[in-house]
């Protein structure tokens, strides 16, 4: 990208407060940015070839939104973790193994989505977060929740495709989750803790694609209470499809009688 065209963005960012520099094949996180350390609230470098996010990062004060999925990162300075306003961060489709030990300090954190990185466990550092909402670490490479999680404080978890062979009980003790996704892991039924159906405010679970059948879930002491959302989800789907089939026949007989 010519000088003349990282001007022109820089230009409308400081009018804005939002950086958007997405697919423009960035090998660096710009230098120039430091420009508008207090002007920026959003900055958004999602779709380049950035190896590394420089610790300059830790003096945009005032940023909201942080976005940089599918780049090359390897790692995260523990400067981005003075980001105290910071409500989202996606950083999805890099190579990240683990997260900096001060993460918990980013107090205002809202939504974290970090799905296809290198991740092999839930990160303790997501407990110290009291504001989360949505975390989503699907697409890595966990197996096994440790007992840490019982601390999270997120309404949804998405673990979905990861290689989840055992979860701890802890996880029944999020005081705010109501959304668990366990899509495509390795789970038998018997490393499912029966406390998630039983003693927890999650009302829905997704376990579809793992080393039991649906239907021994009925096995569990629970059940009854997400067998209403499989019922719904079934029969919302099976209403949809009949919407689509009467949408078609509509749109073919239509066209019958537009061709007389």
């Amino acid at each position: 990208m010519g000088n003349s065209a990282l001007k022109a963005h820089l230009e409308t960012a400081q009018k804005t407060g939002v950086f958007q520099l997405t697919g423009k094949g960035l090998t660096e996180f710009p230098e120039d940015l430091q420009k508008l350390t207090s002007n920026l609230r959003t900055i958004d470098l999602s779709n380049n070839k950035i190896e590394l996010l420089p610790p300059l990062i830790g003096k945009f004060s005032f940023l909201k939104s942080l976005a940089l999925n599918n780049n090359k990162l390897t790692a995260l300075p523990e400067e981005l973790c003075k980001l105290k306003k910071l409500e989202t961060l996606h950083l999805n489709g890099n190579h990240l193994r683990q997260l900096p030990a001060a993460f918990g300090q980013l107090s205002a954190l809202k939504t974290l989505s970090l799905s296809g990185n290198q991740l092999r466990t839930v990160p303790t550092q997501l407990s110290g977060l009291r504001h989360l909402d949505v975390v989503d670490l699907s697409k890595n490479q966990i197996q096994n929740v440790p007992d840490t999680v019982g601390e999270l404080q997120a309404i949804e978890l998405n673990l979905n495709q990861n290689q989840i062979s055992q979860i701890s009980v802890h996880i029944s003790h999020c005081p705010r989750l109501k959304v668990l996704r366990l899509e495509e892991n390795c789970l038998e039924l018997s490393m499912l803790p029966q406390s998630i159906l039983s003693d927890s405010q999650i009302s829905l679970l997704a376990v579809e694609g793992n080393l039991f059948e649906i239907k021994k879930l009925r096995e569990l002491e629970g059940y009854d209470k997400v067998c209403v959302l499989f019922c719904f989800v079934l029969f919302w789907g099976i209403l949809s499809f009949f919407k689509k089939l009467l949408v078609k026949s509509l749109l073919r007989i239509l066209s019958i009688y537009a061709g007389e």
